[in-house]
This record gives C-alpha cells, structure tokens and sequence, in this order.
C-alpha cells in the first residue's frame, strides 16, 4: 500500500509538472546570470517552468560562471548571431552597455541604432517578435547625449510593434538589497497592457545579514589606508560601508554604494577597516547562498560590479509575468494598477 501510494505521489508530481505553464526566454549580455537568477525565482513562485533557450556573452569569465552555475555556456559575441537562428521565446531579456548613436540627431530610430550593440537586441526583436521584453541599463542612459539616446531606443522599440514601451529609473535599495544602485529599466509588450512598476519595498536586509563575521586577512586595508580614513571620518552607524567618492571624500551609509566593476581597491571598507568578500558582493546584488562563485577576488569583483541587481529585475518580472502567462491571474496587478494609477 505504502509503494501504491508513493508511485501514485510521483506519478502526481509528473502530472502537475506536465500540466505546468513553460515561459521560454533569452538572456542577452548574460554576464554571470542575474536575470536568469531572478526568472527562476519569479517563476518557481508562480507555478511556471522557466526555460533559457538562448543567452550569450562575449566574456569568457562569466561564460564559465554561467556555465558552472546553469549547466550551459553561453554564445559568445551577440554581433555574430544570426537572429533566425534564436530559438522562439516569450521574453527577451538584456542588460546593454550604453553607447551613443552614430546619427542620432536624425531621429531615424531603427536606421540609426546601426553599429551599436543595441541593434542586435533590436534586430532579434524584429525577427522573433518575443511578448514581452526586459532591458537594465545605467541611470547615466537617461541622460545620455542630453536624452537623445534613450528616446532613439523608445522610438525604435515602438516600431518594432510594441505597443506598451515604458522606462523608470529603479534603486536597488527600494527592493530589500542594502546596495544604493540605481538602473533604468525599460519595459515593453506586444500588447497595450496596464503594466506599472513595482512599489518600494521596505526595510531593505540590514548588512548583519550580509556581512561574514571572519574574514581572510588579505581583505583588509593596510594600517595606512585605515588611520587616514579614520582621521578625516567618523560614522554614525555601528555597522556601516565607508564609500570614498573621486573627490577622496569618506561618507559611510548602513548600506553599500554601488558596487562598480572598475572602481578602486580600497573604493569601498566595511567600517572603514576591510574589503568586501566576493560572497559579500554576490549577496548584495540579491545572489542565493548556492551561486557558486569560481572565479579569483579580481574577476568576482569585476562579476559583481557588472551584474544586475537580482531582487530588482525579479520584482519587475513578477509585475510583467501575468501579461505574459497564460495562467496566471491578472486581477491582483490590475487592481495595483488602479491603485498607482489613482495617486496620480
């Protein structure tokens, strides 16, 4: 009776899996994979199997992070893909370097992003006509050649038949990460949906919960570097990350600045004494405990800096997902919606 019933349990488990809705995506400029992190999540929250059919980055460290980590290497440069041969997918997620446009003052949209990386992001779009897109960039990206850039790429994304294009500029800090970074997000769908962004999420995870409390001596900063930071600053929390801005000023925050991939040795000290930890970087951008970071201190610190915030673009994708999902109720961000919508 016992074995019926667990044969039965199994073949239940097989049952509910096949009946499972399956959202295929593709992850451009992969890097070592924080969207792919946060799919998984948001569709293992919601009863879907996440499937990556497609992702690619030019960088043969993060390849091998990838790989390590979801058990296939990324394609290598984005610009040497046919777009035909992409797998179909429901959504296509990118996080794009910013570059200016060759003849943006033209305002020609798609003719003018040629030559950039974001018209291979483009042109896959064009060719395989995903549902929904996610695309991160830096803040800077709003601003760029005094907005120009930005507002090519909302042109050119709308001609390409997204009917629903929007941006706003998120801060990781707004969605439980103690890390103060702030990205655009540019969202779209085929379809005139009543998308809107995530609300805040407060407190953000206090660093006691992200902090090692022993650390490797070769984390730490010389005595030099520690009395001179000490002599010009005092902070006011107990626990806290010194930041050192370009001007050489010391400010100290309950949270990190943002990480930054090419940013000094000693740009960041917890408590104006030490390092971050590779694991320490990981779990600010939102990374689980079983991430496994297989890399050197200098390419981990290079890997973090680049990532994109994984609690942030979750909660994006879990505000998108029921416009792509077939079987995912839609009333609750519906009435989310009607809520945001009535505070303006």
């Amino acid at each position: 009776m016992g074995e019926k019933t667990k044969n039965f349990e199994h073949f239940s488990d097989f049952k509910m899996t096949i009946n499972m809705e399956r959202i295929k995506f593709i992850d451009l400029f992969c890097g070592i994979g924080g969207f792919r992190v946060a799919m998984d999540e948001a569709c293992t929250e919601n009863g879907l199997i996440p499937q990556c059919v497609f992702s690619s980055d030019i960088d043969k460290y993060c390849q091998d992070s990838y790989e390590n980590n979801f058990g296939h290497r990324p394609t290598g440069d984005i610009t040497k893909v046919d777009p035909k041969s992409i797998p179909d997918h429901d959504i296509l997620f990118a996080g794009f370097p910013c570059q200016p446009f060759s003849i943006i003052g033209q305002m020609k949209g798609f003719d003018d992003t040629r030559g950039t990386l974001f018209f291979h992001i483009a042109n896959i779009l064009k060719e395989k006509k995903p549902k929904a897109f996610i695309l991160e960039n830096v803040k800077q990206l709003v601003g760029h050649d005094k907005g120009k850039t930005l507002k090519v790429i909302i042109k050119t994304l709308k001609e390409l038949g997204y009917q629903h294009v929007q941006y706003a500029v998120l801060n990781a800090l707004d969605y439980g990460l103690p890390q103060k970074r702030e990205r655009v997000i540019i969202v779209g769908h085929r379809e005139p949906i009543l998308f809107s962004y995530p609300s805040p999420v407060r407190p953000f995870k206090p660093l006691s919960e992200i902090l090692e409390k022993v650390v490797d001596k070769k984390h730490h900063a010389s005595d030099y570097i520690k009395s001179k930071r000490k002599a010009t600053h005092k902070s006011a929390y107990k626990l806290s990350i010194w930041h050192e801005n370009k001007a050489g000023n010391i400010c100290s925050y309950p949270y990190s600045c943002a990480l930054r991939a090419g940013a000094s040795y000693n740009y960041l000290l917890v408590n104006g004494e030490r390092r971050l930890t590779p694991r320490e970087m990981f779990r600010l951008q939102g990374f689980p405990e079983t991430y496994k970071i297989i890399d050197n201190d200098t390419q981990a610190k290079k890997q973090a800096g680049n990532a994109v915030p994984v609690n942030l673009v979750k909660a994006v994708i879990l505000k998108l997902l029921p416009y792509v999902a077939t079987t995912l109720d839609i009333t609750n961000v519906l009435r989310e919606y009607e809520v945001e919508y009535g505070k303006e």
